[in-house]
């Protein structure tokens, strides 16, 4: 059983949500509760084929949103599939193959209505004991990101991060540039920042064993007239 609630603030607008978790034997039960009445239930049962998860989300009261889900694991290889639960299903689809150090995968999504992919993507990892590097190709091939993480502790809290994203339909590059440091065996402190100003901040703490307290808050360096934006979420595990 586990219960998390989370507040987000930006200029005069609060939301907020309440979420329940409830796992018995091989199902587990998640149910969260907005602020605008939106209720959302997902059901997940594993094993009703070996080394697999079915995955069931509705949501009030979107009905149309919700979603059936098959996902499949092996040492070497994973798939899931999804479909709408509506009367003009899309469905996604995604494959990954690799090993501990290095991986491989890829998403399509298809519109039944038009025939049409509405998404693909594509990308491959590079794994370390100190690091790790990907590239990832998304957005229909419009665009490319890069990324290499680097790790300076055994329990990886501690760690510098890099990023180069390319949109190739407006010639734009974002970097991006940030890292995580644990104060202590209950803090951890993570920042970053990118060449457009953008300036983020989540401060974590463990209150208790499992269960979290995250601060966060986002601001644009460029633009200080501007209201930040700030966030508060509780996470409680017995």
């Amino acid at each position: 059983m586990a219960l998390t609630t989370s507040t987000v603030k930006k200029g005069g607008y609060s939301s907020g949500d309440v979420a329940a978790q409830y796992i018995y034997r091989n199902t587990s039960t998640d149910v969260k509760v907005d602020t605008e009445s939106n209720i959302s239930t997902t059901l997940t049962v594993s094993n009703i084929v070996p080394s697999s998860k079915t995955i069931a989300t509705l949501k009030y009261p979107n009905y149309g949103s919700g979603k059936l889900e098959f996902q499949y694991f092996h040492p070497h290889a994973s798939l899931a599939a999804a479909v709408g639960l509506n009367q003009a299903p899309p469905v996604d689809f995604s494959v990954t193959l690799g090993t501990p150090t290095f991986a491989l995968g890829a998403e399509a999504g298809y519109e039944t209505t038009s025939g049409k992919l509405t998404k693909y993507t594509a990308g491959v990892t590079v794994t370390k004991p100190d690091s790790c590097a990907s590239v990832i190709l998304g957005d229909k091939g419009d665009t490319i990101k890069a990324s290499y993480i680097h790790y300076f502790d055994q329990l990886k809290k501690s760690a510098a991060v890099g990023e180069i994203t390319r949109r190739f339909s407006t010639n734009e590059n974002t970097f991006t540039v940030g890292g995580s440091y644990a104060v202590d065996s209950l803090t951890l402190v993570k920042m970053k920042l990118n060449n457009h100003g953008t300036l983020g901040a989540v401060l974590q703490h463990e209150v208790i064993r499992k269960s979290l307290v995250t601060i966060s808050s986002e601001f644009d360096t460029k633009a200080l007239d501007k209201t930040p934006r700030f966030g508060v979420s509780l996470a409680l595990k017995p």
